[in-house]
């Protein structure tokens, strides 16, 4: 069996949010962190949140930086990759795993909403709504983990979890909140 893929959102500069990114991360020995981004700031339209250290996050995700691949949040700037060891700029990335089409987005620039072309039975990743969904439409599955920091209407904070069967949710206690199995 492949190990899985750990697939996180929104940590907004929240210590407790990258904690729990380490803390999945052992728990879950994941293949690699698939960071669908908004790492260091929180936003105009976010609250800041109660344990906002963006020099603390930096320093805890770049001590798995090898591990991480990454795309750009709207939160995320060329200044962020400054200080940050893994590449953060791109819009989207294409990862071919389990044997799945996966488009890697934040969820500004392409979002459920305004798909790219993608292949029938294709998995589209988005993060930027801070609430978790797994669902179909269309011949996509479309997923989101959710945030680990900033969660919205009345979510707990969250993480993915993708491997050969389907994706998983689960909360900050590392219990299960959702599963969708591939099609």
């Amino acid at each position: 069996m492949n190990k899985p893929i750990l697939v996180v959102s929104d940590i907004h500069g929240s210590l407790s949010g990258a904690n729990l990114v380490m803390e999945a991360r052992k728990i879950h020995d994941p293949a690699y962190v698939l960071c669908l981004g908004d790492v260091l700031y929180h936003g105009p339209r976010n609250d800041l949140p109660q344990d906002y250290a963006p020099k603390k996050v930096i320093e805890i995700m770049n001590s798995i930086s090898h591990e991480i691949v990454a795309v750009r949040g709207n939160c995320d700037a060329e200044v962020d990759q400054m200080v940050l060891r893994f590449p953060l700029t791109a819009d989207y990335n294409i990862l071919h795993e389990f044997g799945q089409f996966i488009f890697a987005t934040h969820g500004h620039v392409y979002a459920k909403d305004h798909l790219p072309d993608l292949p029938n039975n294709a998995v589209f990743l988005q993060g930027h709504t801070h609430v978790f969904e797994a669902y179909e439409a269309s011949g996509i599955l479309i997923l989101n983990p959710g945030s680990v920091s900033l969660p919205k209407q009345g979510n707990p904070k969250t993480y993915g979890l993708l491997d050969e069967s389907g994706f998983q949710v689960f909360d900050e206690q590392h219990n299960f909140c959702l599963r969708k199995d591939y099609l």
